[in-house]
């Protein structure tokens, strides 16, 4: 595989809206970026990924879009944002923003030009389908509930939506249309931007004759990844993207791809591939309903070490994943795949450790750096995630209490990592000044920036240390381009595996013990402990016999140990 020069970066993501408010609006703004680079250097972070700060009337969080020119007021001006990038370059960092080209807003004015002439140019930029005896054309259900159609005023047509009303597909089918998105994306390139997070991009093949399918819930509506399941030859849509784009400036870019068919991993990721990685989610699909939140199946721990071993084994050979635990659009890590009993510091390291080790670019999202864990709401009403909203009504509809839905609120819900980034034990956790647009979360008081910068066994601190190890002279090279080997899954609860270098054969043992009971593991003789997130009597390597040394490792006990 060819080397680029991402392979071995640290990338963070940062929600604007929710990192630092800096003129006490309530909402988080380019200044405060700016004001944290340093800090975000200090840990170790390569590439910052912005989520959406485009100009937009913000129904889905931004990722509804009528300019895609213009930086939304609430977070500041295009000077600030190539200050942002220029200050960056200073630090040797990137700037990556999301690409949002499925669909747009509807009150970007090529949507406003299409309702105006139903029938006429720009009608054509999006799916203006005629009704089906007088219904929608067919019985698909949006990602956020209800159907895909929408009744476009005056006709009798609709406009297909697989995402909120206010979000209208755009039609890749349209040459024209295509052309205006390059160049826009050329646009931003040319200012100095590194690369793109490219949003939902999966979406953009459908199958053209939209067709109805078995109906999977009560509201007679089928989900609509059925049809994108079904359809075929995006890879024509996204190589010329790439080729009139990305690849003309070296662009970093990480796909959003959750549908895509297992053959087509060369296609997306190797080295003539669509994109530079793409996420892994095959953790984050393990748990999904059949209906919703409401009926989604509890995390098992062998499921999810399995699951994360075959995406690094169908990768090695092809390219590279983008490994997470957290996003914009998921729970916090540290509620999600920790056990009860390992929902602590100790815990929230050994996660970190199993994470960022991994083969792969690993992406850490803004407070998971300090641990910070999902946020419990009395009332829906303290909620702003419109798919939030849908899943609570939809986990009402099927006859779950109150309490019992927004339960599933608190274990699920995109909001827990919208809450407002937790820098200090102050007033609203250092966010703001004035009132939060989305609440703080309450243990702000404990979990902060400020208490753990000056704590040497601090997650945060933790968190140095390992992006420091991953990335030093000596190990870099076996962290970035070493194949990974599952290790030690006989044993129940570790999670162990080797990183090896394929030309001298050198490895190194990452393991961490999500079990309740302390387990020791053969290594070989010389065994060097490079990191742990114990104290020695937790976590230590001793000598068994002349032919091996003895790792022990007490509950939520991790180490990395060169052999």
């Amino acid at each position: 595989m060819k080397k680029h020069w991402w392979n071995d970066k640290i990338a963070y993501q940062i929600y604007p809206k929710s990192f630092l408010d800096t003129d006490g609006d309530g909402i988080g703004d380019l200044k405060g970026i700016l004001s944290k680079l340093d800090y975000l250097k200090e840990l170790g972070v390569d590439i910052i990924w912005l989520s959406p700060i485009y100009k937009s009337p913000f129904v889905d969080q931004g990722y509804d879009i009528p300019d895609y020119f213009s930086i939304a007021e609430e977070f500041g001006t295009m000077e600030e944002f190539d200050l942002l990038l220029n200050e960056a370059k200073k630090r040797d960092m990137y700037i990556v923003m999301d690409l949002v080209v499925n669909h747009c807003s509807d009150q970007h004015p090529w949507f406003q030009k299409a309702l105006a002439d139903p029938d006429g140019e720009y009608a054509d930029y999006f799916y203006f389908v005629k009704s089906r005896d007088g219904k929608a054309p067919s019985n698909l259900r949006g990602y956020f509930g209800g159907s895909v159609w929408e009744p476009v005023p005056g006709t009798d047509k609709y406009y297909l939506h697989m995402f909120a009303k206010e979000q209208p597909d755009l039609n890749w089918e349209n040459p024209r249309l295509r052309r205006q998105i390059y160049d826009m994306v050329n646009w931003w390139l040319e200012k100095g931007l590194a690369g793109f997070r490219i949003d939902a991009i999966i979406n953009i093949k459908k199958v053209l004759s939209f067709p109805s399918y078995e109906p999977d819930g009560p509201d007679g509506l089928a989900f609509c990844t059925k049809m994108v399941d079904e359809a075929s030859g995006i890879g024509d849509f996204l190589q010329e993207l790439k080729r009139e784009t990305f690849a003309r400036y070296d662009a970093f870019t990480v796909g959003e791809v959750f549908n895509m068919k297992e053959e087509e991993l060369q296609e997306f990721i190797g080295d003539e591939g669509h994109f530079s990685t793409i996420f892994d989610f095959s953790a984050h699909i393990l748990t999904f309903g059949d209906h919703g939140w409401y009926d989604e199946k509890p995390l098992e721990f062998e499921a999810w070490r399995s699951a994360l071993f075959q995406a690094q084994k169908e990768v090695q050979s092809v390219g590279f994943l983008a490994n997470i635990i957290e996003n914009h659009d998921e729970p916090r890590g540290a509620s999600r795949y920790l056990p009860t009993w390992a929902q602590n510091d100790a815990g929230k390291k050994m996660l970190a450790t199993t994470s960022i080790l991994l083969r792969g670019i690993p992406f850490i999202y803004q407070g998971q750096e300090i641990g910070m864990t999902n946020c419990r709401r009395s009332d829906i009403s303290e909620y702003n995630d419109i798919n939030t909203l849908d899943q609570y009504k939809l986990a009402v509809e099927a006859g779950c209490t109150k309490e019992e839905a927004l339960q599933c609120c608190f274990e699920h819900s995109r909001d827990n990592a919208r809450t407002p980034m937790q820098w200090s034990a102050g007033p609203n956790g250092g966010f703001t000044d004035g009132t939060p647009w989305l609440a703080v979360n309450p243990n702000f008081t404990q979990i902060n920036v400020e208490e753990q910068q000056g704590r040497p066994d601090s997650v945060l601190s933790y968190y140095k240390e390992l992006i420091a190890l991953r990335k030093s002279p000596e190990y870099r090279e076996i962290f970035a381009y070493g194949d990974l080997v599952p290790a030690f899954e006989e044993l129940p609860g570790i999670f162990a595996y080797w990183r090896v270098d394929r030309e001298t054969g050198r490895r190194i043992l990452v393991a961490g013990n999500y079990g309740t009971e302390a387990q020791v593991i053969s290594t070989a003789p010389g065994a060097k402990l490079l990191l742990s997130n114990l104290p020695q009597s937790g976590t230590e390597v001793s000598s068994g016999s002349s032919e091996s040394e003895q790792l022990r490792l007490e509950p939520c006990g991790c180490a990395v140990v060169l052999i």
